[in-house]
């Protein structure tokens, strides 16, 4: 059975970091792509970054280049967003993907002042 935790959410501040994490299980985690998305109030579910299986190659959102880095750890099947310099926009629930399946519940993030 494939789970996904996330945790990490919280308020920030504008300009502040947060670092999300996904511990995940129950799928062979290293031959996985993975992926964070985001969906703010009132807005779809938009993909904020993807990473390969074996974490060489990554990609963004343009709203997030320079700004947040994705990462992973085979060896604790956990897979990371560093988001710094957050923006009031950045505000939503963050899901951890495994690309092309399963969900994880969603980790709150609000940047707010």
């Amino acid at each position: 059975q494939v789970q996904l935790v996330e945790s990490g959410g919280g308020l920030v501040q504008p300009g502040g970091s947060l670092r999300l994490s996904c511990a995940a299980s129950g799928f062979t985690f290293s031959r996985a792509a993975m992926s964070w998305y985001r969906q703010g109030p009132g807005k779809e579910r938009e993909l904020v970054a993807i990473i390969s299986s074996g974490g060489g190659s990554a990609r963004y959102a343009d709203s997030v280049k320079g700004r947040f880095t994705i990462s992973r750890d085979n060896a604790k099947t956990t897979v990371y967003l560093q988001m710094n310099s957050l923006k009031p926009e950045d505000t939503a629930v963050y899901y951890c993907n495994v690309v092309g399946g399963d969900w994880g519940q969603g980790t709150q993030v609000t940047v707010s002042s």
